[in-house]
């Protein structure tokens, strides 16, 4: 049987996982056994993160809109129910951005759903 010589394989594996680990603290950017344990770990929470952002920004938009609507004598629940009754169907983030960037707007859609209910 001929014989096979990995060098270059395995170099460009090494490489591609130091270049992964470009940025970390200590060995873990410079050894390839801890840098190869620490990139996988890395990669496991930007798995995990891109999931959790999702909820952290749909937490952030409660939180503002229950804010903006208690200023205005409603908590968030109540509006929820109330545009759902109306058959306003906004979702969460425009009503958070409604709410943030344009007070006045949200004013006339908080009295718009008084008037109704």
């Amino acid at each position: 049987m001929t014989r096979v010589k990995r060098g270059n394989v395995a170099r460009k594996r090494r490489k591609e996982v130091l270049n992964l680990a470009e940025g970390f603290r200590g060995s873990s950017s410079r050894l390839f056994r801890t840098a190869q344990q620490q990139t996988m770990k890395a990669l496991r929470y930007a798995y995990r993160d891109r999931q959790q952002r999702k909820r952290d920004y749909a937490s952030l938009w409660v939180s503002r809109l229950n804010a903006a609507a208690r200023v205005h004598g409603v908590n968030y629940n109540t509006l929820r129910c109330d545009l759902k009754k109306s058959g306003i169907l906004l979702n969460r983030k425009v009503l958070s951005q409604v709410a943030l960037r344009d007070q006045e707007a949200f004013h006339q859609l908080l009295t718009l759903l008084s008037e109704n209910g």
